[in-house]
């Protein structure tokens, strides 16, 4: 059953009460897996977070730095300088998520308006970022991967992936709760793609009711990746029927937060999901 959900984000704003929220990805990079480089200029980038907000999207995603595998780091000041100028120019009125790692990354954007932070190491590349979110309290993206970006697609290994992604999202959870971020900011990300073979990420999605099962709102990011090749044989160019039929899916199973390249086609996929599959307010 699709049912309603709220997500409080920096400055104590609510997004919803809603069944879904899309977050629209706006890569400011030269090397992300599917748009590197087409936006890498301010204002090519801020121009299409315009397009995609305009095609429904309730978040801006902007990331400055690419955790595709096998990517290499930029520096503190390289992704600054990408990130920055687009969230000062489109966070007074939308809401923005910034997709970094980096503590002062984090703490400049959120200065200049940010409302949400995307962290694809749960704080461990940059321990800083836990005291950073507890202070700002921006709505916060807990997500779960396995080894760095340059190395986490080389034989990822588990005992039991979902057993294991769960006992880290509670361990995770309480090192949020403790360090002062309440619940109703945080979101969970079982991190498709990140240290994970396509076997680990079918059992993460076909299991994925023992996440929701949490109480936190599920955050989905699957958008045209690798697994879709791995699954279908399909390049990066061909997944995009394959990306709406997982989240018509997984958004069928109760997942509220879907981040995707192409929003106006989850728009559609979203809004069918909600009127033939039993939305209750």
């Amino acid at each position: 059953m699709i049912r309603d959900y709220t997500w409080t984000v920096r400055g104590g704003r609510v997004l919803g009460p809603a069944p879904f929220l899309v977050a629209g990805i706006v890569n400011v990079t030269p090397d992300s897996f599917y748009d590197g480089g087409m936006h890498y200029d301010t204002e090519s980038a801020v121009s299409h977070a315009l397009e995609l907000a305009g095609q429904g999207a309730d978040i801006l995603d902007v990331g400055g730095e690419s955790s595709r595998p096998f990517s290499e780091k930029v520096s503190t000041q390289e992704e600054l300088a990408r990130v920055l100028p687009v969230v000062k120019s489109l966070s007074k009125d939308h809401i923005v998520s910034v997709d970094t790692i980096k503590s002062e990354v984090a703490v400049k954007c959120l200065e200049s308006g940010a409302h949400i932070i995307n962290d694809v190491s749960a704080f461990t590349h940059d321990p800083g970022l836990l005291d950073v979110v507890a202070h700002y309290k921006p709505g916060y993206v807990l997500m779960h991967s396995q080894g760095q970006s340059a190395t986490m697609q080389m034989n990822p290994e588990y005992e039991n992936v979902v057993e294991n992604i769960l006992t880290f999202f509670k361990k995770s959870l309480e090192k949020l709760n403790k360090a002062g971020l309440p619940d109703n900011y945080i979101v969970l990300d079982p991190g498709i793609g990140f240290g994970k073979t396509l076997e680990h990420n079918l059992e993460i999605l076909q299991n994925i009711d023992r996440f929701i099962e949490l109480g936190f709102p599920v955050y989905m990011g699957l958008s045209n990746k690798s697994m879709f090749e791995k699954l279908l044989g399909l390049g990066s160019d061909e997944r995009r029927n394959a990306t709406q039929a997982a989240t018509a899916c997984l958004a069928m199973k109760g997942v509220p937060i879907h981040r995707v390249h192409e929003v106006d086609l989850t728009v559609q996929t979203l809004t069918i999901a909600r009127e033939f599959c039993g939305y209750s307010k």
